[in-house]
């Protein structure tokens, strides 16, 4: 009997040990704090959206949840440094439509976004509102393409920086208004927001949910928005499409990523939490009057989502022959 016992002693110790080995496993996630790196600087809307959905994580999965700068670089540098990270879900990556349009716009990166990440959960999307320094003698679309055709290489835009939203949405007006206007970039949108407001750079594209303040304050004037449709936000200024360059239509939106090998387990509890911080009535009504509508996926609806978005972007680029200044 005694013979009997040993073995089965021996495999029940042999068990405990490797569950006492990986204290990841017999720990509920998150069981310490977890960074969210926004590679892009503080005080746009990727910013302001990482810490909202920053603190509602901390609030209901009990752990800090904390956001770390790491602009630079059209979103490379800090992107870079969350691939680097553990796929453990305690490091995660803020991205936007900058990423998906960077994987044909940059294709010598240290990263592949889909090989090095996984996707976790989308937050939310917005219209752009192409805005003008009060200097500027155009007051609409018509306006704004006569004046360029007028003064080629003589108007300029800003934008956050090389393959971001902001950038794209230039680039693509003017792809298909067929006009000269200089790209300024910078190292992020509040830099260029400034300089804008202060007419050192004539005009931008910025979100709506950031820049219709400074509209409504007559601070620049707006000259069109991005999306399909009117902004709710700014509903008396027409889309950029009704106004004279038919079909035209820039967004930008937000997700959250993780290092690739980040267990499923964490990603659908992280994507589960996200997803349920979004549906909330008064996030809702919160994000619709900044002019943001909240995006709600699976991850595998979110990886379709972001795949879809890079092959739209790469048959822009390559179309219009776009590339970095």
């Amino acid at each position: 009997m005694r013979n009997k016992i040993l073995p089965s002693l021996l495999v029940a110790l042999g068990v405990m040990t490797a569950v006492a080995s990986t204290p990841a496993a017999a720990q509920a996630y998150p069981s310490k704090s977890v960074k969210i790196i926004v590679p892009f600087a503080a005080g746009g809307p990727a910013d302001n959206y990482a810490r909202f959905i920053a603190q509602r994580l901390s609030d209901t999965m009990g752990q800090p949840f904390v956001v770390d700068n790491k602009p630079g670089a059209g979103s490379i540098i800090g992107t870079d440094a969350a691939a680097k990270s553990a796929p453990d879900g305690y490091t995660l990556l803020l991205m936007s439509n900058t990423h998906t349009v960077n994987e044909t716009l940059i294709p010598t990166k240290p990263f592949e976004l889909l090989k090095d990440f996984v996707p976790v959960a989308p937050i939310n999307y917005s219209d752009l509102v192409l805005v003008a320094h009060p200097s500027v003698k155009a007051s609409n679309v018509k306006e704004l393409i006569k004046l360029a055709m007028d003064n080629p290489g003589k108007l300029n835009y800003a934008s956050s920086g090389p393959g971001t939203p902001y950038h794209m949405a230039g680039e693509l007006f003017k792809s298909m208004s067929n006009t000269d206007i200089v790209h300024v970039p910078y190292k992020g949108s509040s830099g260029a927001r400034t300089d804008v407001i202060g007419g050192q750079v004539q005009m931008m594209f910025d979100a709506v949910t950031t820049m219709a303040g400074q509209v409504q304050a007559g601070k620049v004037k707006a000259i069109a928005t991005s999306g399909k449709e009117r902004s709710a936000v700014l509903p008396d200024v027409p889309t950029v499409s009704e106004s004279g360059v038919p079909g035209y239509e820039a967004t930008i939106w937000l997700g959250l990523m993780s290092p690739k090998g980040t267990p499923k387990d964490i990603v659908d509890k992280l994507n589960a939490a996200v997803s349920k911080i979004a549906s909330a009535p008064d996030v809702r009504q919160l994000w619709l009057k900044q002019g943001a509508v909240p995006l709600v996926m699976n991850p595998e609806a979110f990886d379709k989502y972001t795949r879809d978005d890079i092959a739209k972007w790469a048959k822009v680029i390559k179309t219009a022959n776009i590339k970095l200044d």
